[in-house]
């Protein structure tokens, strides 16, 4: 009885904070999730970051927002964000929260797509991130890779879905190279190589496939690299719209290298005025809003570019559904801007204003869980 007395207060709480981000009555609490639950093997693959700059930049700029710890160290990860878990998002709920901040990996059975305990609050609470469908089936690059292909429309790389049961046999086919050997999901540049000739790509190939049963070979796109944040429609901006390309530079062996090991502000500018007005870049921009359209994106997602060969124009190569969400403003972290965050302040946004902006498109619970794919 307790409970569903306490469902009930929250119910009438979120009632009327339900359209807490367009109505000056009425405050958003915000919730940031770490990921605490160990995702599942989804096609033979397994999957605290920035939930602490999120956290604290959103209190910075006014918004309320909970933490486990009363009051966490300002120069630590920890006690900012509630685990993933089912206890710890209803625990969040019970305190307060009007909006769950997603900042973890989600899959069709994640507490958010799953919890009955939430279902009461469908209609009220809001999540900022992307629905558990759409991840788990697009964080597969080699589907969302291969849809858009047959859909026609968008430029993407040569590419080969290898197992153990083909690699021989596509390997004999490839007779360019360089190549690039892959995983079908991960994160950053794990497991990522330019592969010179067959040998290479032949051993490349063996030490993947020992971590996955399906890799992805990629025509390797010789010219410049970059990528571009795509944002949701919101209700101040209801459509899909690019924010400035960032550039990439100082690769390693030909790939950029993971931020957590080279801080992007290191090997990363955005681009100039004067570079925009080369056309490459607006017929990639349009094809990158295309591609968030047609999978319905209701956050940030992060497309990953690169031009065939230089001056050419561009190829899509990876699409990140979660963008790293990284930014200045506790203290040791002023070099941690993520390449959303500098995106962002190319437009007069500081880290903070980004946050509000993407937070302003958060979905009610029960939206989220419906989420149908267009495939």
């Amino acid at each position: 009885m307790a409970a569903n007395s306490a469902v009930a207060c929250r119910r009438r709480s979120f009632t009327r904070c339900a359209r807490a981000l367009s109505s000056s009555a009425c405050s958003p609490t915000v919730a940031v999730l770490f990921q605490a639950i160990d995702p599942p093997v989804i096609n033979g693959v397994r999957y605290q970051d920035s939930g602490a700059d999120i956290a604290y930049a959103l209190r910075q700029k006014g918004v309320r927002v909970l933490t486990p710890n009363p009051s966490p160290s300002d120069s630590s990860h920890e006690g900012w964000s509630f685990p993933d878990t089912e206890e710890g998002i209803y625990s969040a709920v019970q305190q307060g929260a009007t909006h769950l901040w997603a900042n973890t990996i989600l899959f069709a059975s994640h507490p958010l797509q799953m919890s009955s305990k939430l279902t009461p609050l469908a209609s009220d609470l809001y999540v900022v991130g992307q629905p558990p469908g759409l991840v788990e089936n697009f964080d597969d690059k080699s589907f969302l890779n291969n849809k858009l292909r047959e859909l026609g429309g968008f430029s993407l790389p040569r590419a080969w879905m290898v197992g153990p049961d083909n690699v021989r046999q596509i390997l004999n086919q490839i007779d360019r190279y360089p190549i690039v050997g892959k995983p079908v999901r991960g994160r950053g540049s794990h497991g990522v190589r330019v592969c010179q000739d067959a040998a290479q790509l032949e051993q490349h190939a063996e030490i993947l496939l020992a971590e996955s049963p399906l890799i992805m070979l990629e025509e390797f796109l010789a010219g410049e690299e970059a990528t571009i944040t795509v944002m949701p429609p919101t209700p101040s901006r209801p459509d899909y719209w690019c924010m400035v390309p960032v550039t990439r530079f100082n690769h390693e062996d030909g790939i950029a290298p993971y931020n957590g090991v080279v801080a992007v502000t290191t090997n990363s500018r955005v681009v100039s005025e004067d570079e925009m007005k080369d056309p490459a870049y607006n017929k990639v921009m349009r094809q990158c809003e295309g591609v968030a359209r047609l999978i319905g994106a209701t956050a940030p997602i992060r497309v990953d570019v690169r031009r065939f060969r230089v001056g050419s124009e561009f190829a899509l190569f990876d699409i990140n559904m979660k963008p790293n969400m990284t930014g200045p403003g506790r203290p040791g972290r002023v070099d941690q801007a993520s390449l959303t965050a500098m995106a962002a302040a190319a437009i007069g946004w500081d880290y903070g204003t980004l946050l509000q902006h993407i937070l302003e498109g958060g979905q009610p619970l029960g939206q989220f869980r419906n989420y149908s794919s267009p495939f």
